[in-house]
């Protein structure tokens, strides 16, 4: 293997570590979105106001889901108990939070047919931003390949058709995500 080659190489391990990043962005993002069943994963990106600081509710509290549309909160400290409870209040959900003094008790409502359709349309948003993360990908491998001294065209046509079915393959765990959360959502 020439030194040549040994670049191109970097350059293609390169663009495949970036692009499975933004497969699994797009995964993490469909999580977020809410399917009418109980999971903690909505709560990822929550913070709330503990100790004078903010610190992300999964650091502060543990979950349960004895039922499939409901999930239970439980503080690790029972102070944090009432800004946790405003955090979710204020996190625009649609969730009403109940708390007893030791736990709050989340119950999921069913969705509306309108409301599935919607989200499976913000999902389709979110699968299009990765796609575009990953041709970006694409793009900046590609000027990268271009840009090596001392390669051959022939050298450098290889290495971008391997790019490309890399970015095929990449854009195709995306859709089949984007399918599955879909099928999520518009089950009744």
């Amino acid at each position: 293997m020439t030194v040549n080659d040994e670049e191109i190489e970097l350059i293609l391990l390169d663009a495949g570590e970036k692009m499975e990043g933004a497969v699994s962005h797009a995964r993490r993002e469909f999580s977020t979105v809410r399917t009418g069943r109980a999971s903690s994963a909505l709560f990822e990106r929550l913070t709330v106001e503990a100790y004078g600081v903010e610190m992300k509710l999964l650091e502060l509290a543990s979950f349960s889901v004895p039922e499939a549309r409901q999930l239970i909160v439980t503080p690790h400290d029972i102070a944090n108990l009432d800004a946790i409870e405003k955090a979710i209040i204020n996190s625009n959900m649609g969730l009403s939070p109940s708390n007893d003094g030791r736990i709050i008790r989340l119950s999921f409502p069913m969705l509306t047919e309108e409301r599935r359709r919607d989200l499976a349309k913000v999902v389709g948003g979110m699968a299009e931003e990765a796609k575009q993360r990953v041709n970006g990908v694409r793009r900046s491998a590609r000027k990268e390949l271009e840009d090596l001294d001392g390669v051959s065209e022939d050298d450098v046509r290889g290495a971008e058709t391997q790019l490309d079915a890399l970015k095929d393959d990449f854009i195709g765990m995306i859709d089949a995500a984007q399918a599955q959360k879909e099928e999520e959502l518009l089950e009744v």
